[in-house]
């Protein structure tokens, strides 16, 4: 009986304060990819530059992106029905490519890529948040249910792109300076070359972006068949 009675409290979705908490992070992240989206519009818009770009977003991007870790642990903790294998490499690929690159390398910041990561994560990001948002209360439009399991047809390819030339163009730089590099001999007899890594770590793309564009294709197929079956 016990054990019944504890599958039914946890098919039952996050208790008030949970859907609270849910609802108010959900709804700040919204807001805060969609500021992010308008101050490149207003940049590019004033003429503004891609060697100004990041200065302009850098307080927006970190902020926002990392606060983005919090869905492993919801996912960890059971808060959300999402995987954790599947909702780590995605948050990962990004806090990375923030902290790793963009915010250890001045090349990477001037890479062409950037305008690329920053429109694709911007608009996937405030088209799921709200989804999630509007979900918890049972109040998703079916537009915007069409939006969130379609737009990243395209704005999946176009951000990974962007993250890749991103990391592309800090490779001297992080090479030149041998940043986060552990060179022999020294006190822990360990040796780290933050350069090759990051060029293996491109390299797990290939395996990886397939599993997960996948993971979204089988998504979009049960959720739009199953609107479609509820509109019928």
């Amino acid at each position: 009986m016990a054990e019944k009675s504890a599958k039914k409290v946890k098919s039952s979705g996050p208790s008030a304060i949970g859907k609270f908490y849910l609802l108010s992070y959900n709804a700040i992240q919204t807001l805060g990819w969609s500021y992010m989206l308008i101050q490149s519009f207003i940049h590019f818009l004033d003429r503004g530059s891609l060697d100004t770009f990041w200065p302009v977003i850098k307080t927006t991007v970190v902020v926002f992106q990392n606060a983005a870790v919090l869905e492993v642990v919801h996912a960890l903790i059971g808060l959300v029905p999402s995987g954790v294998a599947v909702v780590l490499p995605q948050v990962y690929s990004r806090v990375f490519l923030v902290c790793g690159c963009l915010l250890a390398t001045e090349s990477a910041t001037v890479s062409p890529g950037l305008p690329l990561c920053i429109l694709a994560w911007s608009i996937t990001e405030i088209i799921r948040y709200a989804y999630y948002t509007l979900n918890l209360i049972n109040s998703v439009p079916e537009t915007l249910l069409f939006l969130r399991y379609s737009t990243f047809l395209f704005l999946y390819p176009l951000g990974i792109t962007g993250e890749l030339l991103c990391m592309y163009h800090s490779l001297d730089e992080i090479a030149e300076k041998q940043l986060f590099t552990i060179s022999m001999p020294n006190a822990w007899n360990v040796a780290f070359n933050y350069y090759y890594f990051l060029v293996f770590y491109m390299f797990l793309y290939i395996p990886i972006f397939p599993f997960l564009y996948g993971h979204m294709l089988a998504q979009r197929r049960k959720m739009l068949s199953k609107d479609a079956k509820k509109t019928k």
